[in-house]
């Protein structure tokens, strides 16, 4: 019996590595081909010729080619990938602390929160980094207040689902107000059109390397903690009171996981507005792909969060003459793909 299981278990770590391979190769499929694809078309052998020149040193960066590719391109399909990484690891995360599947970063109003720093920079003109130190503020602000009003009703014996639902809903919707307050008394030739089109969802004004950079610094103070704590999220989606049990500081790791999670978050909206479902669906998906452990379930987040942002984004600019605000493709994508996963995801989350 004993010797059944264990070669079941190994059959099933040797599936959930498979899966993530191959979404490790789709992601870099993808991402080659996302680099020809634009209203100035390349092809495979033009990128694999200037790709090689630049590095080699025979061709000039600001030639036609590479400056396409380097400057323009590359640039956005690594913002991409990181944002869906980010933005589906944040989600995972806050669903097994809650022990809720509906738990999400809009959900929590942490990308509601975020939305009013980020516009607040906008609105004064701060640089990028200002902008989303005030993201990350008002993000965990949003979230603190979400979990302060949950737990104080429920000590009232209301239902903690609810509660924490009808929270989140509330601080959404104020944050919401103060967007719209934001947006009101903004410069109507500037500053009303650059927050508006911000708040849809774009990579379109992401800028270069230099933003890369910052957002890349941001995912990894965020997600490589989370990674590590993998297990101990395991514990926690079980019962605080069985995780107290085994020794591990609840209340400590309760405040590491927001934290984390809230930079998440707060560094994407910060970069490329709001962009909804990711941080709920993508999560989901993963769930039927390798299981609800999060050993292997916090990797394949990872991989399938930029795998589904680079998809998006590759499809929002070549779909049109214009380029289509993310945050309404996700939308589209994600609400039925979610009522689709409602009706036959139940198995996966327990």
């Amino acid at each position: 019996m004993n010797r059944n299981k264990t070669n079941n278990l190994r059959k099933k770590i040797n599936k959930d590595n498979i899966i993530l391979i191959f979404l490790l190769v789709m992601l870099i499929i993808l991402a080659l081909f996302s680099i020809t694809l634009g209203r100035y078309g390349i092809p495979f052998k033009t990128v694999y010729t200037t790709i090689k020149d630049v590095v080699f040193g025979n061709l000039a960066i600001d030639s036609k080619e590479a400056s396409v590719i380097f400057i323009i391109r590359i640039p956005r399909i690594i913002m991409a990938i990181i944002v869906g990484a980010s933005l589906s690891v944040a989600g995972a995360a806050y669903q097994g602390m809650f022990k809720n599947p509906m738990v999400s970063p809009d959900l929590l109003g942490v990308a509601a929160g975020a939305s009013v720093g980020a516009c607040i920079g906008l609105l004064l003109s701060l640089n990028s980094i200002e902008v989303q130190i005030l993201a990350f503020v008002s993000g965990l602000i949003a979230v603190l207040l979400v979990m302060l009003i949950s737990s104080a009703v429920s000590q009232t014996g209301s239902n903690n689902l609810l509660t924490l639902v009808l929270s989140g809903t509330v601080i959404s919707s104020l944050c919401t107000a103060v967007t719209s307050l934001i947006k009101y008394i903004a410069d109507t030739e500037t500053k009303l059109p650059e927050i508006t089109f911000w708040l849809m969802g774009s990579l379109a004004k992401t800028g270069a390397w230099k933003n890369v950079i910052v957002l890349l610094i941001m995912f990894l103070i965020g997600a490589i903690p989370l990674y590590f704590l993998r297990w101990k999220i395991n514990v926690m989606a079980f019962g605080e009171e069985e995780a107290q049990t085994m020794g591990i500081d609840t209340k400590k790791l309760r405040i590491i996981i927001i934290t984390c999670s809230t930079l998440l978050t707060a560094s994407s909206v910060a970069t490329c507005g709001v962009i909804g479902w990711v941080g709920l669906v993508v999560p989901h998906i993963s769930r039927f792909l390798v299981g609800p452990n999060y050993l292997k379930l916090l990797p394949c987040s990872m991989l399938a969060g930029g795998l589904f942002m680079l998809l998006v984004d590759t499809v929002a600019r070549n779909l049109t003459a214009g380029e289509i605000p993310l945050g309404i493709l996700t939308s589209i994508i994600g609400a039925p793909v979610f009522i689709y996963m409602l009706f036959k995801g139940r198995k996966a989350w327990s």
